[in-house]
């Protein structure tokens, strides 16, 4: 499997039931979160996905910005045949461009993945206040579940138990 020859482009919304099915066994391993159809249709816009010749999915990932400097890689995902070929990394990278597009200047992951992200330039959060006191109490005003998991809240810890918080500076 080459990678090079995959089309990394931003998603559509004939692309969710795909992305669904995806998710579905990473869902299953208790590796990604199982979302509703309408949350993948409402964050059409974040995702790209890096398209096969023969049009299926060989992966996809989401860019949520979640203040000023700062946004979120969810939902980074491989078909279990393209993993080890190079397709997370064409997505991540296609990803942080995207940040930098936006202007912001880190990346924030929760991940089970840390060698892998590791190796894009992602650090474990060793600081678990990330923001300054004034947009931290922005961000509690927020109901989004990333937002939550970014700032290590009682109430996401249950979805969040054994992954990792990591960021990327850029």
């Amino acid at each position: 499997m080459d990678p090079t020859q995959l089309l990394i482009r931003p998603a559509r919304t004939q692309d969710v039931p795909a992305i669904r099915a995806l998710v579905e066994p990473l869902a299953q391993q208790r590796v990604l979160l199982q979302k509703e159809a309408v949350a993948y249709y409402e964050s059409i816009q974040e995702f790209v996905v890096a398209q096969a010749p023969d049009g299926s999915l060989a992966g996809f990932g989401a860019l949520h910005v979640i203040w000023e400097d700062i946004a979120e890689v969810r939902t980074l995902a491989t078909a279990a045949e393209w993993r080890g070929h190079g397709v997370g990394h064409l997505i991540l990278e296609r990803l942080l461009d995207r940040a930098r597009d936006v202007g912001v200047g880190r990346v924030f992951c929760l991940t089970f993945e840390v060698d892998f992200f590791s190796r894009h330039g992602f650090e474990v959060m060793a600081d678990q206040s990330a923001v300054d006191p004034e947009v931290y109490s922005e961000l509690l005003r927020s109901h989004d579940e990333g937002v939550a998991e970014f700032l290590d809240l009682a109430r996401v810890k249950p979805n969040t138990l054994g992954n990792t918080r990591m960021i990327y500076h850029f």
